[in-house]
């Protein structure tokens, strides 16, 4: 201890009575106390009252705007009801030159841009407005959208795979055919040969591009230019379909033996000694040519997310497996495949939903001729060149059919690595 410190007289301690004396003296309030802490206490919120007219308004509001964008859907598709035909100008029922169209786009882009406004001007003003009215403006315009372009043209499709040629516009014609159209799709040599080229596409593309994005994945996986390596292989994604589809009808270009050939193919195997081939004409190799197409593009794709996935196993396992002694394919088969599990299947799902809308390909290499058609395709050309819309949506809900199994059993598999995890 310090010299000071012993000097020090420590300071008395209150008794009892003293404690009872401050204790009472703080527990009492004066009047003017209690007057004071009533006047600071926080108010007590009420809930706003429903406003019947805002929500007529909200109501209406979301109704004038699904009608408005029917007629501008209907229009498009040249199916507006008679007894609305006479109320709308006639530049929102009929749209057919290209200034019309224009015109519905820019009036569906400025109502949406009014009812926005005023659904901001709405919440900003000083008179609160309920909170379920607010929800039910913002979510009422996204529901109405998503009802009009998703729900109605589904149902409708559905619809009008059991009935005739046009059911809609040609009242001469509106009559119910039942399965018939089925029946024609899965009997008539034309559409069972573009159901065996669907089918072949959903299993070639997305098997062999899932196959060679992680072959390449696991081969430039952490070597010297690594970053340029997959930029190369990554680089057709940056390009469109169709114009994927214009370099390679270019690539399979055919010129006579006798004539320079400006098809890089057919160079090749004139360099070769070999006679130029017909790649496109010929069938039914030239189905396979085309999924080359699609490969090539969605390789890139899937050697991106694969590699990603390879980059994102835990050190910890691949050291445990080399002490183990694996080593090489065993280290592939036993480490690397299990790990990225969820990759894998994330990928061959996305190709295969590309793929079974190849539309893009198919219409700029061939048209759809040549026995090259898919279902996307024939879709389209049943529907807006051959004005079959009955067999068009047949086509279309065969396609939905088809999806159906793909997404329920990634859906499986995503449940499963998440019980696993």
């Amino acid at each position: 201890m310090r010299g000071r410190d012993l000097f020090k007289v420590p300071a008395p301690r209150p008794n009892r009575t003293q404690l009872l004396g401050v204790t009472q003296v703080s527990s009492t309030q004066t009047p003017e106390h209690v007057k004071k802490s009533r006047s600071t206490a926080p108010p007590v919120s009420k809930r706003p009252s429903i406003s019947v007219g805002a929500v007529t308004a909200g109501v209406a509001m979301l109704l004038v705007f699904a009608l408005v964008l029917y007629l501008i859907v209907a229009s498009i598709l040249g199916a507006v009801p008679e007894s609305l035909a006479d109320i709308w100008p006639d530049f929102v029922v009929v749209s057919q030159t290209p200034v019309e169209k224009f015109g519905l786009m820019f009036l569906a882009v400025g109502l949406f841009v009014a009812v926005m406004a005023v659904l901001l001007i709405s919440v900003d003003s000083r008179k609160r407005v309920p909170n379920w009215t607010v929800v039910l403006a913002f979510i009422g315009p996204t529901v109405a959208m998503l009802t009009l372009g998703l729900l109605y043209p589904m149902i409708s499709t559905f619809v009008q795979s059991f009935a005739g040629r046009q059911p809609w516009t040609d009242p001469e014609r509106r009559e119910w055919v039942g399965f018939d159209n089925f029946t024609t799709l899965f009997t008539e040599s034309t559409f069972q040969i573009v159901l065996r080229n669907t089918l072949v596409w959903v299993l070639l593309a997305p098997l062999v591009a899932l196959g060679l994005g992680l072959l390449y994945a696991v081969l430039v996986d952490r070597t010297r230019g690594e970053a340029v390596s997959k930029g190369l292989i990554f680089l057709p994604m940056a390009i469109s379909m169709v114009a994927s589809g214009i370099i390679w009808k270019f690539v399979y270009e055919y010129k006579d033996a006798s004539l320079p050939q400006i098809g890089l193919a057919n160079q090749v195997l004139v360099w070769l000694g070999l006679d130029p081939y017909q790649f496109i004409l010929e069938i039914p190799w030239n189905t396979l040519f085309l999924i080359v197409v699609m490969i090539w593009i969605q390789t890139g794709f899937a050697m991106t997310v694969l590699s990603a996935a390879i980059k994102a196993i835990p050190d910890d396992i691949i050291e445990a497996a080399r002490l183990d002694g694996v080593t090489g394919f065993g280290m592939f088969r036993y480490v690397t495949v299990p790990s990225i599990r969820p990759a894998l299947l994330v990928v061959w799902v996305t190709v295969t939903m590309t793929t079974l809308k190849a539309f893009d390909i198919v219409r700029t290499m061939t048209g759809g001729n040549f026995q090259t058609s898919v279902v996307a395709n024939e879709f389209y050309t049943q529907s807006f060149q051959q004005f079959n819309f009955g067999l068009g949506a047949a086509l279309a809900v065969v396609l939905f059919i088809i999806v159906i199994p793909v997404i329920t059993y990634q859906v499986r598999q995503l449940r499963l690595s998440e019980e696993i995890r």
